[in-house]
């Protein structure tokens, strides 16, 4: 495959690219044509603010993101070095302060990342197309600031935001509904593809507006069987911007804007799942490609430094590249030596399994295997072991109440890994769903937070159930449980009410938050 033309490399940097590309290939890496640009460091703060887009929709959240980027670079204490974006043809950005080893090592990165993007199973139904998409979604949302003000557009984005990380991301791979249904949610009957109008493509939630229904004339039949009172939703329901955009009574503009924050929402949601694996993966094959074929010997010292600060633990906080790159690695070898399989687990001598060796040489495949199928949950789930935490040294973390400091809990291998999976499961996002969309009868927003290892902050609960009752239009309810108590917290666009079980520490925690 040719190589995507670079638009401003140097003729030293496009040999450069023309060299790892070939490296990568080598090795059986398979990615999209990659296109480099090389920009300044504050243009590279700006599109990293974005997002990692060059274009996007107006907002004030970028602007505050830009200045702490910019800030952090110029005081020393942050920087950039290379960012890549998921699309076809992949877009990668080089900073131009960059030396030229920098650049290699970067070139070199960027490619595991093309890899990871284009043959990750999470990433399957990502648009390849976001790029377009991006510039698309901000024509729009500029052209509603022109028309209804840009205070009362940015303010409706504000809220949709809030609730961003309210989707469903199993659902591009599961289907959650029946594809067809003689009923729609308000109990109608819809009607029978024999009788049905021509109408156009859309999506579920802008049907209405772009195929309105057809009103009957008053000397037509309207006799219609009895329908069945249902439930909205029949079940509880994830993807909670999805039911918004279905029942709640929001203008035509206000779905598109809502429908362009989701649909972005599940273009990113497989980045924040696979964060583990891809910065592993890339430096897995950045280390591979520069040690055996990039470097030379008056190369090492530079490369060895950036690459071990790139590396580096820390006491407080897990460095995704490390563990990424180092469970890789492991799994490599223990398929090359053939440690795996029932022969193996079942052995009881801990010396014999350390050195065991059946020359199964299955490393490199069994790694391609694991970058295909898995994301961060499983892949530590499936392949963390206690001789992997013990010897990084992997401990748990938390809160001291008694001494008002954060410290070491426990070092106990499944302490370890469920602390691991607990800040894994959802994205590390509190699981909430969507119970009863006329709770009361009243047409009121029941939801349910389903306690995975991750509690609500109560402060940004409240604030949430503000924006929600802003979209929803009536009374909101948000249900949550701590151990054996439960609450439930609400807003009906005017007060904060909850009402809190034992223990009596719940309820103090709520009324600290309101």
């Amino acid at each position: 495959m040719a190589i995507a033309e670079s638009s401003n490399l140097t003729p030293e940097l496009a040999a450069i690219q023309t060299e790892v590309e070939g490296y990568a290939r080598g090795y059986g890496l398979d990615f999209y044509p990659t296109i480099f640009e090389l920009i300044d460091a504050d243009q590279l703060n700006a599109i990293a603010a974005r997002g990692g887009f060059p274009t996007r929709y107006p907002h004030w959240r970028f602007g505050m993101e830009y200045e702490q980027l910019s800030k952090g670079y110029n005081y020393g204490l942050q920087k950039i070095y290379e960012m890549v974006i998921n699309n076809n043809p992949c877009y990668a950005y080089l900073m131009r302060c960059n030396g030229l080893i920098d650049q290699k090592l970067v070139m070199a990165h960027v490619y595991g990342h093309c890899d990871f993007f284009k043959n990750n199973h999470w990433f399957a139904h990502t648009s390849r197309k976001m790029m377009d998409e991006m510039a698309n979604h901000g024509s729009r949302i500029r052209r509603y600031m022109d028309e209804f003000g840009v205070e009362k557009v940015e303010n409706f984005i504000d809220a949709c935001l809030s609730i961003e990380d309210l989707i469903d991301i199993h659902s591009p791979f599961i289907r959650r509904r029946e594809e067809k249904s003689r009923y729609d949610f308000s109990g109608s009957k819809k009607e029978t593809k024999k009788d049905a109008p021509a109408r156009f493509e859309a999506k579920d939630y802008m049907d209405r507006f772009i195929n309105p229904r057809n009103r009957k004339s008053d000397n037509e039949d309207t006799d219609e069987e009895e329908l069945p009172v249902r439930r909205v939703p029949e079940r509880p329901e994830r993807d909670v911007m999805l039911f918004i955009l279905e029942h709640a009574p929001l203008k035509s503009w206000q779905s598109d804007v809502l429908s362009i924050i989701r649909d972005e929402s599940y273009y990113f949601a497989p980045q924040a799942q696979t964060k583990i694996m891809n910065e592993g993966w890339a430096s897995y094959w950045h280390s591979t490609i520069m040690i055996r074929q990039g470097l030379t010997a008056a190369d090492v010292i530079n490369y060895c430094d950036h690459h071990s600060g790139t590396l580096a633990s820390s006491p407080t906080q897990l460095n995704p590249y490390k563990v990424g790159i180092e469970l890789f690695r492991n799994i490599e070898d223990r398929w090359n030596r053939g440690a795996f399989g029932p022969e193996y687990e079942n052995c009881d001598d801990h010396a014999a399994q350390q050195n065991w060796n059946t020359d199964a040489g299955l490393g490199r495949e069994k790694i391609f295997e694991v970058r295909r199928i898995h994301n961060d949950l499983t892949f530590i789930d499936e392949f963390l072991t206690l001789d992997f935490v013990r010897e990084h040294r992997l401990f748990r973390f938390g809160y001291n109440e008694r001494s008002d400091v954060y410290e070491i809990e426990s070092r106990e291998f499944p302490k370890v890994k469920q602390q691991l999976l607990d800040s894994l499961t959802n994205r590390g996002r509190p699981i909430i769903a969507v119970v009863d969309g006329n709770y009361r009868n009243r047409g009121e927003l029941y939801l349910e937070h389903s306690f995975s290892g991750v509690e609500l902050q109560m402060d940004y609960a409240r604030d949430t159930l503000e924006n929600l009752q802003r979209l929803w239009g009536r009374p909101v309810h948000l249900e949550t449980r701590l151990e054996n108590a439960s609450a439930v917290l609400s807003y009906d666009g005017e007060d904060h009410e909850f009402e809190a079980g034992d223990p009596v520490e719940l309820a103090e925690e709520v009324e600290e938050a309101f």
